[in-house]
């Protein structure tokens, strides 16, 4: 249990992901830093939602994967609810992938779960010291992208998708139908079909078998 006098004097610190055992590692890390003490957790958006508005942290850690929901969302609801609380990223995504969508959702920082727990703990206090974190590899190319905004190259398809054709995209590879991809992401099935439709168009596929083949493939490669 986390006391209130333990994070009183120290720099707030609240947790977001759906494995109990990364939520504990991740307490006793940041406990054990200079300055730092976890102020909560949560496993799921609501739930982080609800105590984060209680508990009024600093800055929050945050997974992409939240069951059946996304993190982008919730990352996206706390840049309106709480503007002034810091986000970061720690996830087993591929971050070339998902880096850039996390900051355009309002994230600061992003870190892979195959990294070190120093650099945790150093993505942390950059962005409380207001800076960016990501690798270098990213930040190449980020800036890549900026300087070259007229002769961009060519991307991989996927990389053109919206936030939530992705995450339609990604369930269709994990074997979910369209009514389930629908009542997951609380949307209606014609919506999940305009979005599978865009995602055809998006990728240069013609019918919905080959979408699914492609979707089935992308999963494969990501694990």
């Amino acid at each position: 249990m986390i006391k209130p006098s333990e994070t009183c004097n120290s720099t707030r610190v609240f947790i977001v992901d759906d494995h109990p055992l990364v939520r504990e590692w991740l307490t006793n890390l940041i406990n054990q830093q200079t300055g730092l003490a976890v102020a909560g957790e949560a496993d799921n958006p609501a739930a982080a939602l609800e105590a984060i508005a209680a508990t009024k942290p600093d800055i929050a850690v945050i997974d992409l994967s939240l069951g059946n929901r996304s993190g982008l969302e919730l990352i996206k609801d706390l840049a309106v609810r709480h503007p002034s609380l810091a986000t970061v990223v720690l996830s087993m995504h591929e971050e070339a992938l998902y880096a850039e969508r996390a900051l355009r959702a309002g994230a600061r920082g992003y870190v892979m779960k195959s990294e070190t727990s120093k650099s945790i703990v150093t993505c942390i206090r950059r962005v409380l010291s207001d800076e960016i974190y990501v690798s270098e590899a990213v930040a190449t190319k980020l800036a890549t992208k900026y300087l070259q905004r007229q002769k961009q190259a060519a991307v991989s398809p996927v990389e053109l998708l919206s936030d939530r054709e992705l995450e339609v995209f990604r369930l269709l590879g994990q074997g979910r139908g369209t009514s389930e991809i629908a009542e997951t992401l609380h949307l209606s099935p014609k919506t999940v079909q305009a979005y599978c439709a865009r995602v055809k168009e998006k990728l240069g596929v013609n019918t919905f078998g080959e979408l699914v083949r492609e979707a089935v493939q992308f999963e494969g490669s990501a694990l």
